[in-house]
């Protein structure tokens, strides 16, 4: 009864978290080998691939390795995902209550609510993509220790690094997907989960292709935190596109899911998405 009752953008929060929890679960062996990918030695990344290196963990890591990072994407995606969808609920019946987005209002939208996601959850980004990376480089336990042993020898300020690459590439990601997204739903009449899905997965590939870049530098300054955004970008400008192949399906499947999820959970509650 509390529930049914709570404030709707608790609702939306909820719904967020229930599908982030989904799609994180399905989709973190493409996370890992994205990962895996994009911060590989120069001399080696021109010759492996995608299948390479997903065999290559199966062998020597066994196929539970395949879900290493696991755990802090969830402590991202639990709470991050539901950020996301409470803001964006937030801010679109703020501003939007009593029409639909345009394209730059969904940007906007968008943009906005990762914006606000991406910050609060940018310390366990950077646990993640630590415990994501070839064995032996780190060797944290835990979230929670990892966090601590961060704090204790690099300083706090190294659980933001990369903030700026994160934000280069999350905000365009979430604004350019909310735009395609919602102007191709609004361009078709139907509105069953698998339309919702399809409308996703090229919102998904486009948003993806259009904001790579920006990943590898992320990661990058992620894993090294001696590493400044513009130094990244200077020592990687050749290797932009490593990783993209996983990472377009492992983003365009999550998001694609996520909305789908959230929108027919929130339809569920008669409240309108």
């Amino acid at each position: 009864y509390c529930y049914l009752t709570a404030h709707p953008a608790i609702k939306a929060f909820v719904c967020g978290s229930v599908s982030g929890t989904c799609s994180t679960l399905l989709f973190q062996p493409l996370d890992l080998v994205k990962t895996r990918l994009q911060t590989l030695p120069p001399s080696a990344s021109g010759r492996v691939g995608m299948m390479a290196v997903l065999l290559s963990v199966v062998r020597t890591e066994r196929l539970l390795g395949l879900w290493k990072g696991v755990s802090p994407s969830f402590a991202r995606t639990i709470p991050g995902v539901g950020l996301y969808f409470s803001t964006y609920y937030s801010l679109k019946q703020h501003f939007f209550q009593d029409s639909s987005p345009g394209a730059v209002g969904a940007v906007l939208l968008g943009g906005g609510a990762r914006t606000v996601a991406g910050v609060a959850m940018l310390p366990v980004t950077v646990i993640k993509a630590r415990f994501e990376v070839s064995c032996g480089r780190y060797s944290y336990g835990s979230v929670t220790g990892a966090l601590r042993s961060v704090c204790r020898t690099e300083g706090p300020a190294a659980l933001f690094s990369g903030l700026v690459a994160t934000l280069l590439r999350d905000v365009p990601f979430s604004g350019i997907y909310v735009m395609f997204y919602s102007q191709t739903k609004a361009s078709t009449s139907a509105s069953a989960p698998l339309a919702n899905f399809s409308c996703g997965l090229l919102a998904g590939v486009l948003a993806s292709l259009i904001t790579q870049p920006a990943d590898v530098v992320k990661t990058h300054v992620q894993v090294n935190s001696q590493l400044r955004t513009v130094e990244a970008i200077r020592c990687i400008y050749m290797g932009f596109f490593r990783g993209a192949v996983p990472r377009a399906l492992r983003r365009t499947m999550i998001a694609a899911m996520a909305w789908t999820v959230y929108e027919q959970m929130m339809a569920r509650f008669g409240l309108e998405s």
